[in-house]
Parts: structure tokens; sequence; C-alpha cells
């Protein structure tokens, strides 16, 4: 049931009939974890015949086999329906976002695109991603360019992944050994003796020794496309100044990088210089990432949702941002109540599984979420991107459905294994769960954001808390609530 209405909710007829030189390419929308219905005639490169189906159905099927693997990128399946009147692609999204362009049966190019966005409203991914300390970002996709955007992502996202590539790039920057012409006070390398005696020696400077020698330095080239890089970067950021306070924090992470490469000129590298850089031996993904961010800061792309023009694919789980977004909150309770957080995004939480023997054994170790601690208590918290708050909310346990309630039971017995990870005298294990804005505000008003169950452990008490994060609340009021509820 609860499936159907996420369905009913999502289905979207977008019909079109007309010919590709009087309209846009269009970027059909969704939402993740919904269904997507597209009437097949979008397909249609022209006024359709008396009985367009046959022409639809062929259209369709060239259009799956094209986007098929596409569309793995971004976790959607597509498929082909035909209920008596008209033939439809159905497109069923999961738990990613993102942007891929759509090869067209007829043409051959990308000349459609899907965008799939959150099912829970937030406040835009570029005020979370300053709110979560960029904890996690989008990652763009190796394909073509998406025909259009839709406005939706400012245009510091990009800046963002760009600056940290660009970090990560100098953090590992190759050294090697450059010849370096230099008057030294002593001989180093190869003296140039004739220019030695003839400028020098002449007018008595016998302490002023121009000579030749390998030195190992930074690579001076590849130094300076990341400073025509970030410079680029600098002042599209500077225009982007009343977004808000988290563009002055990038503008502050690209002047620290800037001053790590003032020694060399800017300079926007070429495409050979830019193959070679590919080409060489011992590339690591860094050094592959931070050269594309240089690429894109040169042809000036950008995500697609920023304008008009075309814009690069990209895709996001949605699980784990909205792990990242609990582990933003958790560190904001944190901070209000004293505590320490350790986070599974960083391995801090990990405890390993011993099988005897070794090789018989499964899954080889328990990683939960977050682990806070504060004096004798212990709060473990397992954030989980599902509907079942809401749905929880809507009906009584008694009226959901067997398969969601299987998997709320897996997820309780999940975060209650975790409970015997630590040895404090009290334990709070928190099942974390999305919901809507509407939602939040309500259970808020009647005092019931928390539903509280407790159990005994030997001489230990287990305190079991459901709750949800909103994302379309700001961060300081889930924080508050949550701080409040832990402290009682």
């Amino acid at each position: 049931m609860a499936a159907r209405r996420a369905d009913q909710r999502a289905i979207v007829s977008r019909p079109y009939v007309g010919t590709p030189r009087r309209r846009e390419s269009p970027c059909f929308e969704a939402t993740d974890t919904a269904t997507l219905r597209i009437a097949g005639s979008a397909l249609l490169p022209g006024a359709p015949a008396r009985d367009p189906n046959p022409q639809i159905a062929r259209l369709c099927a060239q259009f799956i086999a094209a986007n098929r693997a596409t569309l793995t990128h971004i976790d959607t399946e597509i498929a082909q329906q035909y209920d008596g009147a008209r033939v439809d692609l159905v497109v069923r999204t999961h738990a990613k976002v993102g942007a891929v362009p759509l090869t067209s049966p007829t043409t051959g190019r990308p000349d459609y695109g899907l965008i799939v966005k959150p099912r829970f409203e937030w406040h835009g991914l570029g005020p979370m991603l300053s709110d979560m300390g960029w904890r996690i970002l989008p990652a763009p996709l190796p394909m073509a360019m998406l025909p259009r955007s839709d406005r939706k992502i400012p245009p510091w996202v990009l800046s963002t992944i760009v600056l940290f590539r660009l970090k990560a790039l100098l953090d590992r920057l190759e050294r090697r050994f450059e010849l370096v012409d230099e008057v030294r006070a002593a001989p180093r390398g190869s003296v140039h003796w004739a220019t030695y005696a003839t400028k020098y020696v002449s007018s008595a400077q016998f302490l002023r020794v121009p000579c030749r020698f390998p030195d190992l330095r930074d690579d001076t080239d590849l130094k300076a496309a990341i400073r025509f890089t970030l410079e680029k970067q600098l002042q599209g950021l500077d225009t982007q100044r009343t977004a808000g306070v988290f563009v002055l924090r990038l503008i502050e992470i690209c002047a620290g990088l800037l001053e790590r490469v003032r020694d060399a000129p800017p300079r926007p590298p070429g495409a050979r210089q830019l193959d070679a850089w590919l080409r060489g031996s011992l590339r690591t993904d860094a050094f592959r990432d931070g050269l594309q961010a240089i690429e894109w800061t040169v042809d000036e792309r950008g995500l697609a949702g920023l304008s008009d023009l075309a814009g690069l694919p990209w895709a996001m789980s949605m699980e784990v941002f909205f792990e990242a977004w609990s582990e933003a909150v958790l560190a904001a309770v944190a901070q209000r109540v004293g505590g320490r957080l350790r986070t599974g995004r960083k391995r801090e939480t990990l405890a390993p599984l011993n099988w005897e023997p070794s090789y018989l054994g499964s899954q080889k170790f328990l990683l939960p979420d977050l682990v806070m601690e504060r004096g004798d208590t212990t709060i473990i918290v397992d954030a989980k991107y599902k509907e079942h708050w809401e749905e929880m909310q809507d009906r009584h346990w008694g009226n959901l459905e067997d398969e969601l309630r299987e998997r709320h039971r897996a997820d309780l017995l999940q975060v209650l294994a975790y409970g015997n990870l630590t040895t404090t005298p009290r334990v709070t294990v928190c099942l974390a769960y999305p919901c809507s804005t509407a939602t939040w505000a309500s259970l808020r008003e009647r005092g019931r954001l928390f539903h509280r169950a407790s159990l005994s452990a030997g001489t230990r008490r287990i305190d079991l808390l459901l709750t949800a994060f909103p994302m379309g609340v700001p961060l300081a009021e889930v924080a508050d609530e949550f701080a409040k509820e832990i402290a009682s």
C-alpha cells in the first residue's frame, strides 16, 4: 500500500507532440524512490500518424536500450508499458538523486535528460552542504552534457567540488627534478664558466657563480594550471557573496589554496598538456579528479541545474547524504551537551567480528553511523533514509503492511545489536528517519517528536528512541530538540 501511494504521488505524464526544431529538449523530473510515467509520444520526431502506437513502441524500445546503462549511474530502472490506449515509459527511481543525459532514439544524441530530486523537501543542496560542513559532495559523472537544466543548484556548489579536489591534488602534488639556472655563492652542478669569467669575474663579483643543476621541485606547470583555476573560481565566488556566509567560507578556502601556489604564474593548460598529465604513470584518483576540476573550469562547465546552459551530469546517494546530515545534527548536539562524537564515515565506530575459523565468517564488522559518549551514557544513532516515520505517523502499527513492519523490525534489531558495543552503564540507541517539515512541526507542537522504550540488559539499561531528522528544518532547531531529549 505504501509503495502504491508513493507511486501515485509521483506519477507524471508529459505528452508532447511537435518537431525538434521548435522545442527545447526536455529534462524529465522525478523524485527518488518513486515512479515517473512519461508518455511515449514525447519521443516522436514530428506530428503523429493516425495510429502512432506502433511507432511509439519502437521508439520506446530503442530509447530503453540506449539509456539503460546510463540510468544505472543514478540507480534508476526504465520499462515500457502499454495500457491498451497509449504507450508509456515507466521510470522507477531509488535512493539516488542527480541528473543524467538521455540519448534520443531518432538522433542518437543526448537530446533528453532526467533530473531526480529528493522526495523529502530541503532548503536546497547548496545551503545544506554548507550546514553539513561539506561532509559529502555530489559526484560528477563522466558522460555527455545535459541539454539544459532547471536552475535548482547554485553555481558555488560546483566551486565547492572544484576547490576540494584541488586541495586534495595540492596535498599530493607530485615533485620531480627540474634543471634550474641560478646564480649561487658556491658552485653546484655545472658552472657557466664563460658567463662567470666575462660578467662576474671582470666586475670582481667572485662569489656570484652561474650554475645549472637538477633540483627537486613541485611540478611548476601543474601549479600554474591550479593557480589559474583557483583565480577563476575566486572571481566567480566574489559575484555570489550575497548568497550566504557559506560563500564567504569558500572564498577563504580558495584564498588559502592560492597562497600555496603563489610562486607559479597563472596559466591555463592546453588539451595536449592535460592529455600528457593523464597519460603519465602512477596517477592517483586525487590526481585525475584534480585534472578534471581544472578542465571543467577551463571549459566553463557547470552542474546540471545551474542555468539554461548545458550541465555536467552528477549523482549522489541520498542514504549517504542523510547519514551526513544526521552526523551534522549530532555534531551540533555534542557541542550543546558536551559529548564526544565518533562517526562511521571516518571508520571510528568500527567493531570487528571475530569468526572461528575466520574464513567461514560472513559479515566482518559492525559499523554504527554515529556514537556519542557523554559521562556514563553512550548514545548510538543509526540513520535510515526510509519513509517509516511518515508511515507510522499516518497509521497505527497494526495497520502497516507486513513488509514495512519487517523492515522496521530489522532496523530495530540492528540498532539494538549496536547497544552491546559499549560498556557504559547507560546506553541510548536511536533510529533516525527523515520526514516532511509539516509532519515534524505537527509532532513538535504535540510533544511527540520522540518515541521512547527501554529494556534491561543485566545491570545496564538500554533506552530506545525513534525520531526524525527533517532536512527542511534548520539544523539548529533539530539539534536543540534532540539535545533536550537526551539531557532529560
